[in-house]
């Protein structure tokens, strides 16, 4: 190991310790569950708008968003990004702030199937089992997502085999996960928004130097057929290019659905100190998102040129083109000492994409588990302290399954997590804006409609997708119609809800 690579590690090991630390002293504030889940609603604005984004990208927007950018062109990274930002705006907009407010209203709900089971006054317990279960499902591939991503960061870097990288990833996001809670992921979160932001510049700026500057850079994307149109997309293994049609544009916009349903993200909003504040945390969370996206695509266009230009090897692959930036890092390693520090901040940067997802994905489907399955479905009785412990159990039982099923290293970031994110999206999406919108919608339209998505989203990708032309549609748009139908249809031929719960609903 030489010289360079001892400093880019020196930089990763710092930054990791600033993060444990943080859940060392945010260990001490967690006096109970409410603590440990939702930080007793204490966040500020910023704080709420950059956690929520950080969570919201993952490793996502450092290594598969270029990636893609990389081997296709601007049009399918384009319209995801533009999903992802109008989806980001409007969930901020319509659902942040009623969502705070109802959370407290119904018993002071401070998990998202625990809110659907008090707003619905479900007895029966089955919608908070089913919505804990589904959280389960769609968390676990999601927070192995991230594992492997920091498998290939530390075994590309360091030349080590990819699966003790991975575990190694995973004990210290599970360390300050379970010590500190929702407190410790929402301000690690904060700092780690931070890092991927200085990373992204960087990056940009140096990938444009070595491939020759910006005009060099648009000129090598023209000769490639369709890179950079919005309407055609670019076939890296044939070097011709395809029409994007409308619904393939229609289906890749529907990314932005997928945040009425997103767990991690709608415990934000759950925790903010004042609901009046978070207009100007909708403002922070746009801004920064829509702009991080795009610089991300750049990257990718770049990182073609800085291949041509033989400063880096040609992908030819989604699991080669999504360590571009782990690939410029080390380049960018080779001019000096502040270079090798800057090298260390971009892999740094991409630990934090994926360690600001896996926190709070971990902490959700923890509490999905220790208190709605284990607590309000079969009624085990547990005390304050025991409640910690299997909440920071839970933690790390999850974290061993993702392990598990990260173990291969050529599974695709964008793959898993575009699938993960249609579970969530069809399967809790239409029940949060029906069940903040939509007063006559009941408990049994709620019910069907999260089972339907979350089912059609399995369904679609795996019997009707493969049967491509029109049926080749991201599963998230017509899981997330199919639920919004089942909700309107069930609810209308049951019986209405409560007056109870109609006042209630009023009330917010």
């Amino acid at each position: 190991m030489n010289s360079k690579t001892l400093g880019m590690l020196a930089v990763i090991i710092l930054y990791l310790i600033m993060m444990i630390a943080i859940g060392i002293y945010y260990s001490r504030k967690n006096k109970d569950v409410t603590d440990f889940y939702l930080g007793s609603r204490k966040l500020g604005p910023f704080v709420t708008a950059m956690s929520a984004e950080a969570s919201d990208m993952s490793s996502w927007l450092l290594m598969g968003l270029p990636g893609v950018a990389y081997l296709s062109g601007v049009a399918d990274a384009g319209w995801t990004a533009i999903g992802l930002g109008i989806g980001t705006y409007i969930n901020w907009l319509i659902v942040a702030k009623r969502l705070r407010r109802y959370s407290v209203k119904a018993n002071n709900s401070i998990t998202i199937p625990e809110f659907f089971s008090n707003r619905y006054r479900d007895k029966s317990r089955l919608l908070l089992a089913i919505s804990a279960i589904i959280i389960v499902i769609f968390f676990v591939p999601y927070t192995a997502s991230g594992f492997a991503a920091c498998g290939k960061l530390f075994s590309t870097l360091f030349d080590m085999p990819y699966f003790p990288a991975m575990v190694i990833s995973a004990v210290v996001i599970v360390a300050y996960t379970a010590l500190g809670g929702f407190l410790a992921a929402s301000t690690t979160d904060l700092i780690q928004s931070i890092v991927m932001t200085i990373a992204l510049i960087v990056v940009v700026i140096f990938g444009v130097s070595i491939a020759g500057g910006t005009d060099v850079v648009i000129e090598n994307a023209k000769t490639l057929p369709g890179y950079l149109g919005m309407f055609t997309v670019h076939d890296a293994a044939s070097g011709t290019s395809a029409p994007y049609g409308f619904l393939t544009i229609l289906s890749t916009l529907a990314w932005g659905l997928g945040y009425f349903g997103m767990p991690h993200i709608l415990l934000r909003f759950m925790g903010t100190e004042n609901e009046e504040k978070l207009k100007l945390s909708r403002r922070i969370a746009t801004v920064w998102v829509i702009i991080s996206m795009f610089v991300a695509i750049f990257i990718g266009i770049v990182g073609y040129s800085a291949s041509k230009a033989g400063q880096i090897e040609l992908f030819t692959a989604s699991s080669e083109s999504e360590t571009l930036i782990i690939r410029l890092a080390i380049l960018l390693s080779n001019n000096g000492v502040l270079a090798v520090i800057f090298a260390g901040l971009i892999l740094a940067g991409i630990l934090a994409c994926t360690m600001s997802t896996s926190d709070s994905q971990l902490l959700a489907a923890s509490s999905s588990v220790s208190e709605n399955l284990l607590r309000d479905v079969f009624g085990i009785k547990l005390t304050a302290k025991t409640s910690m412990l299997i909440a920071r159990l839970t933690v790390v039982a999850i974290a061993v399954i993702g392990v598990v099923i990260a173990k291969d290293p050529n599974s695709s970031v964008f793959s898993i997590v575009s699938f993960a994110w249609a579970g969530f999206g069809a399967s809790f999406g239409p029940v949060m804006l029906f069940a903040l919108f939509w007063k006559r919608s009941n408990r049994n339209g709620a019910l069907a409609g999260m089972v339907t998505g979350g089912a059609m989203v399995f369904i679609w990708k795996y019997l009707i997708r493969p049967l491509g032309g029109i049926w080749d549609i991201y599963e998230l748009l017509p899981a997330f119609i199919c639920g919004c139908i089942v909700i309107v249809i069930v609810s209308l031929v049951t019986a209405p809800p409560s007056d109870e719960i109609v006042k209630e609903f009023e009330s917010v």
